[in-house]
């Protein structure tokens, strides 16, 4: 006869920022019972608190010691040495399941875990973390980059699913590439986001975010839906006199912002070539005007003002 309840299990967390907050505290609405927690600052101490406060916080081999599942949430770059001191305090065991979060990292950080009998998994959402409540909320649905032995993919997806969040399967070697992927998208786009709205409050538009909301939100949609046939703006259409000028505004007005805009108006005419959308001969204008960086101020304002 199946068992219709499956095993509950004991859950260390190491590293109760953000992320690792947020996913015990999914694992334990789904059955799943939080037995040990730690984090260095003092964000990090609270939410371990607040996940069971009669646990207190403990250290990071305790709660290895403690767990059946043990939650690995620290930053990318802390990984490895945590690893490694993992394994010089002995604290992995036959039958124990590891999961890092980090997307960019896959199962071989995880191979002293692995040589000693642990399920070594790696479980990465795709999504951002605000530290709020509404981050529980958010793992409905979301997808998690899932990378495992093919033995304990079942166990990886089974855990996700737990989380309500959707498993999506990345190949061991593809980690890296995945999470530039990620990373691009997300992060650079707060920075392209934020650099414009900066430059709107500089022309003196008095509500950049109400202007910017409905153009790149229509933007983002046409992006994910039509590729690259979602492209508009004078990059796409050719408009090398357009380009031009931005570049002598942004140069005398904004250099700061230079550089990111030639970068990915670059990218932009390469795509828009490869798409048909420009010519070769447009391409070649605009690829002519982008190297070309290094421009006459435009014309004094009244003030004096080289800006227009």
């Amino acid at each position: 006869m199946s068992d219709l309840n499956p095993p509950r299990l004991r859950i260390g967390v190491v590293g109760t920022g953000r992320v690792g907050s947020t996913l015990a505290a999914a694992l334990a609405q789904a059955g799943h019972t939080i037995v040990a927690a730690s984090g260095v600052s003092d964000a990090s101490r609270r939410r371990a608190e607040a996940l069971r406060p009669e646990l207190g916080v403990r250290p990071p081999d305790e709660v290895a010691a403690a767990a059946d599942l043990l939650l690995l949430t620290v930053p990318d770059d802390e990984l490895i040495d945590l690893v490694a001191g993992f394994e010089k305090a002995g604290v992995w065991r036959a039958g124990q399941i590891v999961v890092h979060t980090s997307g960019h990292h896959g199962l071989d950080v995880l191979g002293p875990a692995e040589q000693h009998g642990a399920l070594a998994l790696a479980l990465h959402p795709a999504m951002t973390f605000t530290g709020r409540a509404e981050d529980l909320d958010r793992l409905h649905g979301a997808v998690f980059g899932v990378t495992s032995l093919p033995d304990y993919r079942p166990v990886a997806e089974a855990l996700v699913l737990e989380m309500r969040g959707e498993p999506v399967w990345v190949p061991n070697s593809a980690r890296p590439l995945y999470h530039a992927a990620l990373s691009h998208a997300s992060n650079h786009l707060v920075t392209l986001i934020c650099d414009a709205v900066d430059l709107l409050g500089e022309a003196g538009v008095e509500t950049p975010t109400r202007v910017l909301a409905p153009l790149v939100e229509a933007a983002l949609a046409n992006a994910l839906l039509l590729g690259d046939g979602g492209l508009t703006g004078p990059v796409s259409r050719g408009d090398v006199a357009t380009v031009s000028s931005h570049l002598i505004n942004l140069e005398f007005s904004a250099p700061e912002v230079l550089e990111s805009y030639v970068a990915m108006a670059r990218r932009t005419a390469e795509r828009a070539h490869r798409a048909r959308r420009i010519s070769a001969a447009q391409h070649d204008a605009l690829r002519a005007v982008l190297d070309g960086v290094g421009v006459e101020p435009p014309p004094a304002g009244a003030d004096g003002d080289p800006r227009p």
